[in-house]
């Protein structure tokens, strides 16, 4: 006699039906996830002039600070790297006017701080710009390196924005940003930094230890030689710095910095590296002198970067350091000439008429 096959069919539609159930069990959970994180907004696609944006909850400013910018409360920021993140925004009001925000970014390339600056200037009128240089903006692969291991969003840096901003936010890390932001909200967990950008992410100067500082600038200091070919070098990144002073109206402060760092991460006098910063720094007071902005030379053996005493490591100024670069740039602008200190080379200044 042939086996019964309705046991067989039972089990089939069991599997059938606890399939069904585990995928759909999945779905909404998975739609509740986006439902969560597309609530809390954690990186402020809605964020604009009439809803301020969220706190700031991120350790990965590439995500946080587009929203710094749609909330539009600044109309003034700074761009650069770690060695300008120490300009207070607020000292920068006092000395410029305008509302500041410091957007510099942790060792970003000049390819990612040029994609914050254009959403920055192509969204309003600025009324101040300030970029910060380093020795990327000079390198020969600078068009090729444009990241680094830190996650980029080009999703969120669009303008206008696209509708599926939103699922790039369906993952675990948007989760875990989206439960902080929440936690703020209870009053359980404060911002990761202010809302205008600015942290003092240096240890507190009362921990400053002489001999640990000697030993960081000289020991980890950066190989400061940079390769240059034969011929002219190459320096691709300019052409960017280029484009968004454009981007400025002719009426707007326009600053540019090498920013600060020590003797130890600077290129030996002689050597290739020099040769090619000194062309760069020389095609970079061009495209200031063509765009109405003051150039301002702080990357040059002085008073400051010769003491160690003045630095954490090679790249990393105290905090006083600082407020001498804020009051340097604005004695730059309403001087237009070297310090006599020797502490900055002025290099650019904006003709007559444009000042």
């Amino acid at each position: 006699m042939p086996p019964d096959p309705a046991p067989h069919a039972d089990t089939a539609a069991s599997w059938r039906r606890f399939a069904g159930l585990l995928l759909g069990a999945a779905g909404l959970l998975g739609l509740l996830v986006l439902a969560f994180v597309t609530a809390l907004d954690p990186y402020g696609l809605r964020a604009g002039p009439e809803r301020a944006p969220g706190a700031i909850m991120d350790l990965n400013q590439r995500f946080m600070y587009p929203q710094v910018v749609r909330g539009g409360t600044y109309d003034s920021a700074v761009f650069g790297t770690s060695t300008a993140r120490l300009l207070d925004p607020q000292g920068l009001d006092r000395a410029f006017g305008g509302r500041f925000a410091n957007l510099a970014m942790n060792a970003a390339t000049p390819w990612e701080q040029t994609q914050l600056a254009r959403l920055f200037l192509t969204r309003a009128p600025a009324k101040a710009v300030l970029f910060g240089l380093d020795a990327p903006w000079c390198e020969a692969n600078a068009d090729v390196r444009r990241l680094t291991f830190r996650a980029f969003p080009p999703w969120l840096y669009r303008e206008p924005l696209a509708w599926t901003a939103f699922l790039h936010q369906w993952n675990q890390q948007s989760v875990e940003i989206a439960g902080r932001a929440l936690l703020h909200r209870l009053g359980r967990m404060p911002a990761r930094i202010r809302g205008d950008g600015y942290e003092v992410f240096t240890p507190p100067e009362s921990h400053y230890d002489a001999a640990r500082a000697a030993a960081h600038i000289h020991g980890d200091a950066p190989t400061p030689e940079v390769p240059a070919p034969e011929g002219d070098p190459a320096t691709p990144a300019l052409p960017w710095l280029d484009e968004l002073l454009g981007l400025v109206p002719a009426d707007a402060l326009k600053i540019v910095a090498f920013m600060p760092v020590n003797v130890a991460a600077q290129p030996r006098p002689g050597s290739a590296g020099a040769a090619r910063e000194a062309v760069c720094k020389a095609r970079a007071a061009e495209i200031a002198n063509r765009r109405g902005a003051t150039l301002v030379d702080f990357r040059i053996p002085s008073v400051v970067t010769r003491d160690d005493a003045n630095y954490w490591d090679a790249l990393h100024y105290r905090l006083p350091i600082a407020a001498r670069i804020v009051s340097g740039l604005r004695r730059a602008v309403d001087e237009r000439r070297d310090d006599p200190d020797g502490f900055y080379r002025v290099l650019a200044t904006p003709r007559a008429a444009e000042h």
